[in-house]
């Protein structure tokens, strides 16, 4: 039995160009389902789940109703537990009918001194031209950048530091329950200065680094991050496109991925196989179970799979 913890994309529950409706959301939280119910057989898992266009359509729902605030963290805090549903009752459908399950709010702390707060870089909600974008800033203390031809919202994008309900969550996993946690890279909270009360804070945590930290910090084994794209691939788009089957961290360090997409994904699948030992992968969706089994995707390891013998600490499909 090994203990695996799986992040899922913002694809599971909403598609590139879909709308951001319940019944896509359902479909593709039962497509989810599908792939991850044959790893909950004999393994210990832990599921946790983007959130971004979700909190987007709260946020504009809220802000509909003039002098309603929607903070962040409460946003993600509804998020965690509407998908958390979607997922823990699609789930359900699938495995054995003693099989427990559990979504669990997970709040999730971050430094006040995390340089992030001093260059907010994370886009959120809609689009403005500029003199809406200043006037909202103005009102409402935001910051505000271009986003291509239009004008957005930023927010902070702090690292994750410590997530408080991993008892909760080893609790449930020893009693045989499918666990899902920090959706949306859990809520983001802070210790005010020189106090020990604890408040919810203005920012977005990356969901693949959050992960990572709580696959770390329960003893996991396996570390997945499920995407839209099959593997790791240098070159992308190139005719030279090739997709690493494995890779030691050491050997990712000699390429750099997209801020926005793959980047985050390899940086937190490094730090997991670093820090662990254990093996990070990085794969479709629906292949996560043969990923598993090292038959797709991308395996990142300190111990590289050297199946042919040739001592390169990357191979290639």
């Amino acid at each position: 039995m090994a203990r695996i913890v799986v992040a899922l994309g913002g694809n599971a529950l909403l598609k590139r160009g879909e709308a951001l409706t319940a019944s896509n959301q359902r479909r593709n939280a039962r497509v989810a389902a599908e792939a991850l119910a044959p790893l909950c057989a004999g393994n210990e898992v832990v599921i946790t789940h983007g959130n971004g266009p979700q909190v987007g359509l709260l946020a504009l729902q809220e802000l509909a109703w003039p002098g309603e605030d929607a903070p962040l963290d409460v946003l993600g805090a509804e998020t965690e537990g509407s998908i958390g549903y979607m997922i823990e009752q699609e789930l359900g459908n699938l495995l054995p009918a003693e099989t427990p399950l559990a979504t669990l709010l997970t709040m999730v702390e971050v430094d006040p001194d995390d340089p992030a707060f001093a260059d907010p870089t994370k886009f959120v909600g809609q689009v403005y031209d500029e003199a809406e974008a200043k006037a909202e800033a103005a009102s409402k203390g935001w910051t505000v950048k271009p986003d291509g031809d239009k004008w957005r919202r930023v927010v902070p994008s702090p690292l994750p530091k410590r997530i408080f309900q991993l008892r909760p969550i080893r609790w449930l996993l020893e009693k045989g329950t499918v666990v899902i946690a920090a959706g949306g890279g859990g809520i983001p909270t802070m210790y005010q200065k020189g106090t020990k009360r604890l408040v919810g804070v203005e920012c977005v945590i990356d969901k693949d680094r959050a992960t990572a930290l709580l696959a770390r910090e329960i003893g996991a084994s396996v570390f997945v991050c499920a995407t839209d794209a099959d593997a790791v691939c240098l070159d992308w788009g190139k005719p030279s496109q090739r997709a690493i089957r494995w890779a030691t961290p050491d050997a990712m360090d000699a390429y750099s991925f997209p801020a926005g997409s793959m980047g985050p994904k390899v940086e937190a699948a490094q730090d997991f196989a670093r820090a662990t030992g254990g093996r990070s992968i990085i794969c479709a969706l629906a292949d996560v179970p043969a990923a598993v089994r090292g038959e797709k995707g991308t395996t990142i390891g300190t111990v590289p799979i050297d199946d042919d013998g040739d001592g390169d600490d990357m191979a290639f499909r």
